[in-house]
């Protein structure tokens, strides 16, 4: 018998291990045997994109000229609406050849920048909890990581700025995203102001995630990074397709802002990819163009989602705040409802008795610990008979395994 044993890469073995996948394995079983989890663990738009975006897609689809090769940085006229759209929403100025650049999806896109600006020994800045590709993207391109408790004050940038003046050598990299995944903490346009001056004070670059951007409610603004004087000298900015249009699955999204990082992230994506398929790319131009009502009518099925959940979570007695956006509710759980177990343990238990799947806040910082992140990806219908399980079972009544409604070939 050989010994002979294969090793991966040490960048693997730096990865911890994945907090998700007990979680993902008992879901799987009960699927397996039919019961009807309500799974409001992951961020995974389930409402579909407009009409008019799977229209043009399939059009697109057609033409044999948009089967080949496309540009691995996105063609021009997606990059050219994407700078009208940022002037229209933003008011912010952005040369579609230098300034912006489309990747298949904000989750790679971020993961490549990593590499292309990080290596051994460069240190970057992240908040606790903190959604875990900011962590492992680092982990993976040979950084180390520097975690500080989350926040959205001047406290919170202070905190940076501590770190930034006794740690040597200095860190490298900024790493931001509000709407925030998974807590829904939002900031006010102040507050990237004096993120930039922190940023040229220490010289470190930022990266800030604007995923959640366009999902918000009562009113509320998102704010962009790049709104901020001077934010294009010192960052980027990672936007998304995903959420407000319904086309996560399509894989596309877009870094914007500082030219020298936006180079560098195209200079690794020549290498690693042939760019998004291209009827992917002409039906988000005419998302961007034709589809802001849909953005709206998209933020009040969330919004009613959000306020079915909140209301239900006070009446079982967790601490939650609406969020004011993002398509998450953040929420603490009353520790003796748990009988003393974390996170973790509590959110299998729920998938176990309750057939309720919510990610555990613990899978996403040691702040996260007695958190549960809800995905607002159900109508509402599901998720007040997500509320009703759970109150079933932490009243220590049996709930019923509900079958699946589809028949088996």
């Amino acid at each position: 018998m050989s010994n002979f044993v294969i090793e991966p890469a040490d960048r693997i073995k730096r990865l911890p291990p994945y907090l998700f996948g007990k979680l993902n394995a008992l879901k799987l079983e009960k699927r397996r045997q039919d019961i009807d989890i309500i799974d409001l663990g992951m961020g995974n738009p389930m409402d579909g994109a407009p009409k008019i975006v799977i229209d043009k897609l399939c059009e697109a689809a057609q033409d044999p000229r948009n089967h080949r090769y496309s540009a691995s940085k996105g063609i021009y006229n997606l990059r050219r609406d994407m700078a009208q759209k940022y002037e229209r929403k933003w008011g912010v100025s952005l040369d579609p050849e230098t300034e912006l650049l489309a990747c298949i999806g904000s989750k790679e896109g971020f993961s490549h920048l990593c590499l292309a600006m990080l290596g051994p020994g460069d240190t970057a800045i992240v908040a606790d909890p903190a959604f875990p590709i900011h962590i492992y993207g680092v982990a993976l391109a040979g950084g180390n990581v520097i975690t500080v408790p989350l926040g959205c004050d001047q406290k919170f940038l202070d905190t940076i700025a501590y770190v930034c003046e006794h740690l040597f050598p200095r860190p490298k990299l900024l790493i931001l995203n509000y709407p925030h995944n998974p807590t829904s903490m939002t900031v006010e346009p102040g507050f990237f102001e004096t993120v930039v001056d922190v940023a040229k004070r220490f010289r470190i670059a930022v990266i800030h995630d604007f995923a959640y951007g366009e999902t918000a409610f009562d009113g509320y603004k998102p704010p962009s990074f790049l709104s901020a004087k001077g934010a294009k000298d010192v960052g980027v900015e990672f936007t998304t397709m995903s959420k407000p249009y319904g086309m996560a699955g399509f894989r596309i999204g877009f870094c914007a802002g500082n030219k020298e990082m936006i180079n560098a992230l195209a200079t690794i994506k020549g290498y690693y990819d042939y760019g998004i398929f291209q009827p992917v790319q002409i039906a988000s131009i005419i998302a961007m163009r034709h589809c802001e009502k849909e953005i709206a009518a998209q933020n009040a099925k969330y919004q009613a989602r959000r306020d079915v959940v909140c209301d239900g979570l006070r009446r079982l007695g967790w601490q939650v705040e609406p969020p004011r956006a993002s398509m998450f509710v953040w929420t603490k759980f009353p520790v003796e409802q748990s009988n003393g177990k974390g996170s973790i343990d509590f959110a299998m238990e729920l998938l176990e008795h309750a057939y309720v799947a919510m990610a555990p806040g613990r899978a996403f910082g040691e702040n996260g610990e007695y958190y549960m992140r809800i995905a607002l990806v159900e109508n509402e219908h599901r998720l007040r008979q997500a509320i009703r399980n759970i109150s079933r079972y932490i009243q220590g009544k049996e709930v019923p395994g509900k079958r699946r409604k589809y028949t088996r070939k």
